[in-house]
């Protein structure tokens, strides 16, 4: 009876070392994949084909292990710099919405590993490239001024570039964008010399204008000459002449000249005088 005591106890030893064993080799032989994530089975570092979606999976004890990517949408800000084509340096930075593509996963960790080597390896890499696609399309100032197209244009690059690598690109966003002091002075100095031009066009419209009205007022008055010299052309006009003359000495206070010119003829320029001091001496006569 004393021997069967410890053999027992030994007995009970191995049958609690097998069922921890088995409830061990139970515990990690099922992985539970969660909303938002799938899993890559690798067996003795091997990736096997076949994405884990969500749920509980089967995987082969002591030999395997189960990498888990997140599937939900990952954002990054991102700089970037590029030469545009005027040859002027461009900075910008971008805040890149992306996932992985779920069918894509295995690939994936295949290829780059985990997610942070997908964003240091991919994402900034070709955010990169796909900037200075879209940058040396355009001047610095179109693409200061014409930043929609720009983006559209890095959009579009970005897109087919992830695209290759399993990655969707769901949107994008210019954080922020800037250019060298060089070119900072220049635009400086472009608008003031804008201004000056623009002020010089308004000078030179408003001599042309004041050029016009002189012309203007010199027409109305040749065209006053003009009727004026019909005028007197037409029967009476000389002795109406004659008469506007004389009232004008009156008027002005200017004392009456003793000799008039006078036109005895209306057809004939040729004058005769007429003295008013003999005219005087005659009446007193």
């Amino acid at each position: 009876m004393k021997r069967a005591e410890p053999q027992a106890g030994l007995t009970g030893i191995i049958l609690g070392i097998a069922l921890a064993i088995v409830a061990l080799i139970s515990v990690n032989s099922f992985v539970i994949v969660n909303p938002g994530q799938a899993g890559v089975l690798s067996i003795l570092g091997k990736a096997k084909d076949g994405v884990l979606l969500e749920g509980i999976h089967f995987k082969p004890p002591l030999v395997s292990n189960v990498d888990i990517y997140d599937l939900t949408v990952q954002k990054f800000e991102v700089p970037a710099q590029s030469s545009t084509k005027d040859l002027q340096q461009l900075s910008a930075s971008f805040a890149i919405n992306f996932r992985l593509d779920p069918i894509q996963v295995v690939r994936i960790r295949r290829e780059q590993g985990t997610l942070q080597n997908v964003v240091s390896k991919v994402v900034a890499p070709q955010t990169q490239e796909s900037f200075k696609i879209a940058a040396a399309k355009r001047t610095i100032e179109e693409a200061i001024t014409q930043r929609e197209l720009l983006k559209s244009d890095f959009d579009q690059a970005l897109n087919e570039r992830l695209d290759k690598y399993g990655i969707i690109v769901l949107d994008t966003s210019v954080v922020d964008l800037s250019f060298s002091p060089e070119f900072a002075k220049a635009v400086e100095e472009k608008q003031i010399a804008e201004q000056r031009s623009k002020r010089a066009v308004y000078i030179a419209q408003e001599a042309e204008q004041q050029a016009q009205a002189d012309i203007n007022r010199a027409k109305g008055a040749a065209e006053a000459q003009r009727l004026l010299a019909e005028t007197l052309k037409a029967t009476g006009g000389q002795l109406v002449l004659q008469k506007e003359a004389i009232e004008a000495w009156k008027q002005g206070g200017s004392q009456m000249p003793k000799v008039l010119i006078m036109n005895g003829d209306n057809k004939s320029m040729v004058p005769f005088l007429f003295n008013l001091g003999n005219l005087a001496e005659m009446s007193y006569e």
